[in-house]
């Protein structure tokens, strides 16, 4: 692949609705550019961008992938996202690298919820988009439909770039609205064409809207426009760069990617609209200096790049893919990590043709390539030279609040599965693993249930790992409400020394749960002598991991040891530990006991339409309401407080309820005494562990 000057760079990332058809397109752009001599089929499994087994398996997009073409003199990096919400922090990934966005809209099924995700991304990142409609050649797909329910959605923004032209029900061509011209397509070629009537009102409604942008573009041009003047091809491509550029205009387009019909126009646009990288800019911080870098993909500036995507793949290795700030980056360069502060030689430097590492000797400022083997690099670091050491900011990654316990199937893959895990999460950052050793589970973060479905896939043919993946334990406690007054005597005697303890204890509510315990002793005239003390506190703190209740964590309990009795010879440290425990486990269900839930407090911002829906799932759930907000773009945030318990499997039920369009997160908030009906259940469960001989119980 050729060297390419930052000026001569475009990196666009293609997003939309799952199944919209961001995958056919890029596979189209690929075929047209002469990267590959036939277009792959999602369904075959067998695209440039869907590469690992499970895309290819699922036959949806799973990671974000980078195509580079070539075309007339210009390099375009395309950023294949996946569209499916479970996915959304490889979108964040491809956002970071990105310098303009195409939408891309299924021309039959409309406007999904995917495709207004990505605009509100678009904004939130202040990113050019263009929008292609696809699917034009199939029957119901409406180009004129799509503008209407995009305008209505977005204002008058949108300006249509290109219309179809349709006979007979059939896609045949196009109309260039800046050039006022009517297209056919005849085999591979695009001829001219007589402008048919039913279009010519669009056109004119079109050109005005379009031309009223392109005045706006200065006051000189304001004033020609008033004046009835016409603007050449070259004035009104240049004024209209800058409209799309700031985002004050969104161009529309449309074709379909099986026919790769609109797609060649759609490349011409992306070169003649979206901006080069020297037209954006970004900034970091000197670390010597502590002041503000402005890299702004200037290539005479010192080296500088970001890691905004890891991948680790058992069978094409580990390349970090990165996107160069500043400076020209050579093979062989001496490169420092800032985050991890280790410095050391890049070798070889590639650029990423889906799966396929393809060599080069240099990269300029803008451009997007990809480094191997990296020791100890992760997404979001920062490189630089150690001389001029430059910390980039890392970019906001989605939370994942989907968990599930796992374990693996064959105890003998403890060590295997975690290494997995580890490499796993190297590549996927919005997985998490977590050890909850207090409930003696580990439990598995994700954005969704598809989403830990994958990562379990991807363990058992990845990694030849096989995991259960079960519903999690909810983090109850016990602790008590009354007091208690209680004695043991610990007494055993099998010849020679035996074992003797014996304490009296009270047990009584501490009146804070941040708190397992609290000891305190009282014993007078020395009935337990002092250094048997610290067995009986040890014998609580024993005690306390595990209640007798439930075998929950306790919590909020003070033991009180106030007399007791010892053997001069029999006695000993253990003895009174043992004694403790027993006491604790007597006193403890004689005090009243009672299970403890968490509570969660949690927030669902969704559009305004949907709000007596979620409330009323709410309630159902347990929750209570605290409050609505408004969020902006008519949408609101509902507060509430929820058992955590009712939280399993909320993420799947808040997209079926609201299309996708709700999302939530929520925040530990307290603990607080659970419903009756739930503690016999609890407790039941553990006499039925008991009974079964389950080590857990």
């Amino acid at each position: 692949m050729n060297i390419y000057t930052t000026d001569k760079i475009r990196n666009v990332a293609i997003l939309g609705h799952g199944g919209a058809g961001k995958t056919a397109l890029t596979e189209a752009m690929a075929y047209l550019s002469g990267i590959t001599s036939r277009m792959g089929k999602t369904e075959d499994g067998n695209t440039l961008s869907d590469f690992t087994k499970e895309e290819q398996k699922r036959k949806i997009s799973i990671s974000t992938s980078v195509v580079p073409i070539e075309w007339e003199g210009y390099k375009i990096n395309i950023l294949d996202t996946p569209g499916y919400f479970d996915f959304e922090g490889e979108v964040e990934e491809a956002l970071s690298a990105a310098g303009a966005v195409v939408i891309v809209v299924n021309g039959k099924a409309g406007v999904e919820v995917g495709a207004v995700k990505a605009w509100e991304m678009c904004e939130k990142y202040k990113l050019p988009r263009m929008i292609y409609v696809s699917n034009m050649d199939v029957d119901n797909a409406s180009f004129r439909q799509v503008l209407e329910d995009m305008t209505a959605q977005f204002g008058k923004k949108l300006a249509p770039f290109h219309f179809p032209i349709r006979e007979n029900e059939k896609f045949v061509g196009y109309v260039n609205v800046v050039q006022e011209s009517a297209h056919k397509w005849n085999g591979k070629d695009v001829v001219d064409c007589d402008m048919p009537d039913y279009s010519k009102p669009y056109l004119e409604q079109f050109r005005d809207s379009m031309m009223e942008a392109v005045a706006e573009t200065s006051e000189d041009m304001m004033e020609r426009y008033f004046n009835g003047e016409t603007f050449s091809d070259a004035e009104i491509r240049a004024a209209l760069r800058t409209n799309v550029c700031d985002a004050s205009i969104v161009p529309m387009t449309m074709g379909s990617n099986t026919l790769c019909q609109g797609v060649y126009t759609l490349i011409d646009d992306i070169i003649k609209y979206f901006p080069s990288p020297e037209n954006r800019s970004v900034a970091g911080i000197n670390m010597k200096t502590n002041e503000i870098y402005n890299a702004d993909y200037d290539f005479s500036k010192a080296k500088s790049a970001y890691i905004w995507k890891t991948i680790v793949d058992p069978f094409i290795g580990k390349y970090s893919l990165i996107k160069v700030n500043s400076g020209v980056l050579k093979p062989d360069d001496m490169i420092y990590n800032v985050d991890k502060e280790v410095e050391e030689k890049i070798g070889k430097i590639y650029v990423m043709q889906g799966s396929k590492p393809i060599e080069v000797k240099e990269l300029h400022a803008g451009d997007i390539g990809a480094l191997a083997k990296l020791s100890d690099a992760r997404t979001g670091d920062s490189l630089s030279t150690k001389a001029t050491p430059i910390k980039f900011g890392k970019w906001e990654m989605p939370t994942p609040y989907t968990y599930m316990r796992y374990a693996p199937k064959e105890k003998g893959d403890v060590d295997k599965l975690s290494q997995a895990l580890s490499k796993i999460s190297n590549e996927d950052i919005t997985m998490k693993y977590v050890n909850d050793s207090e409930n003696r589970q580990m439990l598995l973060y994700g954005m969704g249930d598809l989403h830990l479905d994958v990562i379990a896939s991807k363990l058992l043919n990845e990694y030849k790992v096989a995991v259960d993946l079960t519903k999690p334990k909810v983090a109850f406690r016990e602790t008590i409400r009354k007091t208690s007054d209680v004695e043991y005597k610990y007494k055993k005697q099998s010849g020679g020394h035996g074992q003797y303890g014996h304490v009296k204890m009270k047990f009584e509510p501490l009146g804070e749960l941040d708190k397992a315990y609290e000891f305190e002793q009282i014993v007078v005239g020395g009935a337990v002598p002092k250094n048997y003390f610290p067995a009986v506190e040890k014998g609580i703190q024993d005690s306390v991991t595990r209640g007798p209740l439930a075998a929950y964590p306790v919590v909020g309990v003070k033991a009180i040891l106030y007399d007791g009795s010892y053997h001069p010879v029999d006695s000993s440290e253990m003895a009174f530990k043992t004694a403790a425990i027993q006491a604790f486990k007597k006193g403890f269900m004689e005090a009243g006991p009672i299970l403890l839930e968490p509570i969660e407090t949690l927030k669902v911002v969704v559009t305004d339409n949907f709000t007596g829906d979620v409330m009323g799932d709410l309630n159902k759930r347990r929750g209570r309401v605290l409050g609505m907000n408004p969020a902006g773009n008519g949408k609101t945030c509902i507060e509430a407080e929820i058992p955590m318990m009712e939280l399993f499997g909320y993420g799947t039920d808040l997209r079926s309820m609201t299309g996708g369009r709700g999302t939530y997160s929520y925040e530990f908030a307290r603990y607080e005494q659970c419903p009756s009906d739930i503690q016999e259940k609890e407790v039941a469960a553990r006499a039925a562990k008991v009974a079964e001989g389950d080590a857990e119980a």
